[in-house]
């Protein structure tokens, strides 16, 4: 069968993706939006939940469908409600985006000082919290014959030189294992890593006057800089027939910082 650009559509799929809700220009919104425009359902999953309302009632009110739900991704009987919601109002679940997690409210504790209650709570959002929403949507995947799970890393983790860095490329590590032991029930597990984002968050955590960017316009190949909207493009790839050969994988998108062969 000849490649058509129609194996991007996810016409009656059906999506969850946490972490939607929060700040109004971000990637989890970005996310939501591009997959109610490939024709999935989306849940729009956070643990704010009027902004997961404000989200999903901009995919309709673009034609789409999406619901609200509000989760708390750190406990389990929330994100069995969260799966089970999804489940009720569109009949199965084919997609999960693990975006949800800690990032602009870290603070800058070296590892060396950091509490271990900090560490924790780190750890319980970045890296717990994608396990537990894996758990809960697998069963429903198996039922449909299969589907995708895409965790958010990071540019940061590659290498780890912050407790973030170190939570993100923990996850790298859940996002391999699951595409090992998923991959031959047709559930692939891949993971996109950005770069630094015009996101709300992105411009909180790293100013235009940041030492941080002045680091990144020396080093990165192209852009320092990209808009939400511009990793929706992977995220249709990991999400679509288009890609329905690709796991255990981390998509770099962001204009060459990273470099791997």
């Amino acid at each position: 069968m000849s490649f058509s650009t129609d194996q991007f559509r996810l016409d009656g799929k059906v999506a969850i993706v946490t972490g939607a809700g929060g700040r109004g220009n971000s990637i989890g919104r970005a996310y939501a939006m591009g997959l109610a425009n490939a024709g999935a359902a989306v849940v729009v999953a956070d643990i704010n939940a009027e902004g997961a309302q404000r989200v999903a009632d901009e995919i309709l009110a673009a034609g789409g469908k999406a619901i609200a739900v509000a989760v708390d991704i750190t406990s389990k009987d929330s994100t069995l409600a969260m799966a089970q919601r999804a489940t009720e109002a569109f009949g199965g679940i084919d997609i999960l985006v693990n975006n949800a997690a800690l990032m602009a409210e870290l603070g800058s504790l070296p590892a060396a000082e950091i509490p271990l209650d900090e560490w924790n709570r780190i750890f319980n959002v970045n890296l717990t919290g994608a396990l537990l929403c894996s758990q809960a949507v697998i069963p429903a995947m198996r039922a449909r014959g299969g589907g995708r799970i895409v965790n958010q890393v990071s540019g940061g983790a590659f290498p780890a030189v912050s407790i973030y860095g170190i939570s993100k490329l923990a996850l790298t590590g859940l996002t391999t294992t699951l595409a090992r032991q998923l991959g031959r029930e047709n559930i692939a597990v891949n993971a996109i890593a950005p770069g630094n984002v015009t996101s709300d968050a992105g411009k909180l955590l790293t100013p235009d006057d940041s030492p941080f960017i002045k680091f990144l316009e020396m080093n990165v190949a192209m852009r320092v800089r990209g808009a939400p909207d511009e990793l929706v493009g992977t995220l249709l790839l990991l999400c679509s027939q288009a890609g329905a050969w690709i796991t255990g994988q981390v998509i770099h998108v962001d204009g060459g910082w990273v470099l791997r062969p």
